[in-house]
């Protein structure tokens, strides 16, 4: 799937291009190049509908010159001096940040579990073998249910990075994801449920997604009919209902420009308690395995260890190089460096300030999911939320639908909810009373990095107006 020489290749090219840079009197560069292949396979309809394969990759060239930056992206090395001079046009135009230069090298720590040979050995063969497994799982599982939606990814990439501070990285890194929509359609009624899973690791022939979909497509079948609710109520939503707005939210508000920016609900509170005090926010970029880990960042700085909240305390924040200099140029903090929290969307775009591995913790007791509902007495289980990409990230403030949600009355699940819209504030949902539960799945991000959290019982901040 990833050609033997990818990454010889790809460092040989970043060396053309910084040879290239010195013989044009470019003295400050930064050179990253990626290339990714992959194989994928679509379920539609309780049938594979597509078996596709490729890739992509290139180089992406960032120039300082007197505090000024320009980027310019290319495919093909021998187009690079074109590259440059485009590079330099709109730094030349660009204005100017005091204090800013690219990071010097600085020796960085090996982290494991990013690479699985045996993802690499993949085909499409052995996708179509794992597609028709899943399908004869779920029908297996309830001879109702089908996979209507989702499908198959393995991909390999080669990524690599040189600057003219001394900086040299390369490495390799792979992902496996499965993600599945299944439905049940009888006696006039459809309910159905997505759920994914995601790896740098091999995955299971029948990853847990699988299970989790099918429970709840028939979860919610039967709706009740439920009056509306004009106070707050509990909430406990499961880790998939809670990542969207969590990854929306929440990594904005601890970016550093958002804080110094003043668009953060945190802004302004830093050393002062933010969320309940038994809650502790990390960012980790450093956890062997972890599907936004790295030894570097994005501009090659090395990861770390970022201690954001510590008992309920705001203590820290992420800065990427460029913005740390911009905000004390500007006159908005007296002090901030990199906090090795570089990210980019890929090699076409420069490097900005993000979340790697964002994890959310307790010092209290974790429960498990039946503790949870019985300790919440009478409220809401959320499972999938539709809209978070609505939600006020300086503001905390969402208002979103589910169709996955089901009813809790006296401690005990009653039935599911047709639909129901649920609007409420982070920053005070998260504020006290916090329950997290004991099995932490990996999250996608509507912003940066991967999400690592649990169910959450909210006991506070949440409104539900049943449909």
């Amino acid at each position: 799937m990833l050609p033997n020489d990818a990454l010889d290749r790809l460092q040989s090219g970043c060396k053309s291009i910084g040879e290239r840079c010195q013989s044009l009197g470019v003295s400050s560069w930064e050179i990253v190049a990626t290339q990714s292949y992959g194989h994928q396979i679509d379920i539609e309809g309780g049938k594979i509908s597509l078996a596709a394969g490729g890739g992509e990759g290139g180089y992406g060239i960032r120039v300082i010159e007197d505090g000024k930056f320009g980027f310019a992206y290319l495919v093909d090395v021998k187009s690079a001096d074109k590259a440059i001079s485009s590079a330099l046009s709109i730094a030349r135009m660009s204005p100017s940040i005091e204090g800013f230069v690219l990071p010097s090298e600085q020796k960085a720590n090996q982290v494991g579990g990013l690479y699985d040979k045996s993802i690499v050995q993949m085909d499409s063969e052995s996708l179509l073998t794992q597609a028709d497994m899943i399908i004869s799982e779920v029908a297996s599982l309830d001879n109702r249910a089908v996979v209507t939606g989702g499908g198959i990814g393995v991909s390999a990439s080669a990524s690599a990075i040189l600057t003219s501070e001394g900086i040299e990285s390369a490495g390799l890194t792979t992902s496996h994801g499965v993600g599945v929509q299944v439905s049940i359609e009888e006696n006039g009624q459809l309910t159905s449920s997505w759920q994914s899973n995601s790896s740098r690791s091999k995955l299971p022939e029948i990853p847990s997604c699988v299970a989790r979909a099918v429970e709840w497509a028939k979860l919610t079948r039967d709706p009740i009919k439920v009056d509306s609710v004009k106070d707050e109520s509990p909430v406990l939503m499961t880790s998939e209902g809670f990542s969207p707005l969590f990854s929306v939210v929440v990594p904005n508000a601890v970016k550093g420009e958002k804080l110094a920016r003043s668009e953060s609900f945190w802004s302004g509170k830093m050393n002062q308690t933010v969320i309940s005090s038994d809650l502790s926010l990390i960012d980790d970029a450093t956890v062997d395995g972890c599907r936004s880990s790295g030894s570097r960042d994005d501009e090659g700085v090395p990861t770390r260890k970022n201690l954001l909240i510590e008992s309920g305390k705001l203590l820290g924040s992420l800065w990427s190089t460029r913005d740390a200099a911009q905000q004390i140029a500007e006159g908005r903090i007296i002090d901030a460096t990199t906090t090795g929290s570089a990210i980019r969307s890929g090699h076409q775009s420069p490097p900005v300030s993000g979340c790697s591995n964002l994890f959310l913790t307790t010092d209290s007791k974790i429960q498990q999911f039946d503790a949870m509902v019985e300790s919440m007495a009478d409220g809401y289980v959320v499972n999938s939320v539709m809209g978070a990409h609505t939600a006020n990230p300086t503001s905390g403030d969402f208002s979103v639908t589910t169709s996955s949600i089901l009813r809790v009355e006296n401690g005990e699940i009653i039935g599911s909810v047709k639909q129901a819209g649920l609007s409420g504030n982070m920053a005070k949902a998260l504020s006290e009373n916090v329950i997290l539960g004991d099995d932490v799945r990996p999250q996608g991000s509507y912003s940066s990095g991967t999400m690592y959290l649990p169910s959450v019982l909210l006991n506070q901040g949440l409104r539900v107006n049943p449909a």
